[in-house]
C-alpha cells in the first residue's frame, strides 16, 4: 500500500510522516509539500501539494492508495475550497482511503468556532466522497506550552480563558501514531474518532510543568475577550483570535 500524507513540512504532518515511514518502509510513503524543494528531513519521495492546485494534486496523487489530509491553515472561507481540492483529485486519482486530521472544540459562539465550523464541513465533504475514510479530531497541543516554558517562566503565571475548564492536551507524535492506525486499520473505516489524553485544569498543567522544568507558576484566569485582545496583539488579526479562542 502506498501512503501519501499532505503538508509534511509541518510539523504534525512531519510525525504523521516518520510514523507511517517506520510502519510500511520508506518506499511506500508519499510526501506532499507546497514547496517540494523546501523539504529536505526526509529520505522519501516529496511531491507537489499545494491545495490551491487541484491539476498538481491530481498528478500528484496518481498510484496512492491512501492519504493523509493533514487540514490546511488558511482562513476558513479558504480552507473549504483548499481541502475539496484535495478530496476531488484523490477521488480523480483513484485513491481508496482518506484519512482527515480535524479538530475538536464547539462549532458556534466562539472566536474559534469558524475554524471548527470549516473542519466540520470538511469531515462532511470526506464523508461524502464514496472512498474509505477515517477521521481524527485533534485535542489541544501540549507543544507550544512547553515551548512557552520561559515566558510563562519571566511571568510567573499561565493566563488564559480556561478557566476551571479541562484541556485534553496530546504530542503531535502521540496524534501521528493515532493517524498511522487510521491508515493502516479498516476496522476503523467509517469511524471519526476523539484524539486526546485524560484532561486536565490549567492549574493541573501549572503543577506539570512546575515538576518537569522546575519553576513556580499559578494560573490566572482570563476573560475571554481579555485573551483574545492580547493573543491578537502578539499574534496578529489572523491567528491571534483563532488561537485566544481555542479555550472556550
Amino acid at each position: 500500500m502506498t501512503i501519501a500524507v499532505t503538508a509534511v513540512s509541518g510539523q504534525l504532518g512531519r510525525e504523521i510522516a516518520v510514523k507511517l515511514i517506520d510502519k510500511v518502509g520508506p518506499d511506500q510513503v508519499i510526501g506532499l509539500a507546497r514547496t517540494p524543494a523546501r523539504v529536505d528531513q526526509f529520505d522519501i519521495e516529496i511531491r507537489p501539494g499545494d491545495y490551491d492546485k487541484p491539476e498538481d494534486l491530481l498528478a500528484s496523487l496518481d498510484g496512492i492508495d491512501a492519504l493523509v489530509l493533514v487540514s490546511g491553515m488558511a482562513p476558513p472561507e479558504a480552507r473549504i475550497q483548499q481541502h475539496r481540492n484535495v478530496i476531488d483529485a484523490a477521488k480523480a486519482a483513484g485513491v481508496r482511503k482518506i484519512v482527515y486530521t480535524s479538530i475538536q472544540g464547539p462549532d458556534v459562539d466562539t472566536a474559534f468556532s469558524p475554524v471548527v465550523q470549516s473542519n466540520r464541513q470538511t469531515e462532511a465533504d470526506v464523508r461524502a466522497n464514496g472512498l474509505n475514510w477515517a477521521i481524527g479530531r485533534n485535542g489541544i497541543y501540549i507543544e507550544p506550552d512547553v515551548e512557552y516554558i520561559d515566558s510563562y517562566r519571566a511571568k510567573g503565571v499561565i493566563a488564559n480563558s480556561a478557566g476551571n475548564g479541562k484541556c485534553g492536551y496530546t504530542t503531535r507524535s502521540e496524534l501521528a501514531h493515532a493517524y498511522t492506525a487510521c491508515v493502516m486499520r479498516d476496522d476503523l473505516n467509517g469511524q471519526t474518532v476523539d484524539l486526546n489524553g485524560t484532561p486536565i485544569t490549567q492549574m493541573e498543567l501549572a503543577e506539570y510543568l512546575n515538576a518537569a522544568f522546575g519553576t513556580d507558576l499559578t494560573y490566572r484566569a482570563m476573560s475571554s475577550a481579555d485573551f483574545v485582545a492580547d493573543r491578537t496583539a502578539e499574534l496578529g488579526d489572523f491567528i491571534g483570535p483563532i488561537i485566544g479562542g481555542i479555550y472556550d
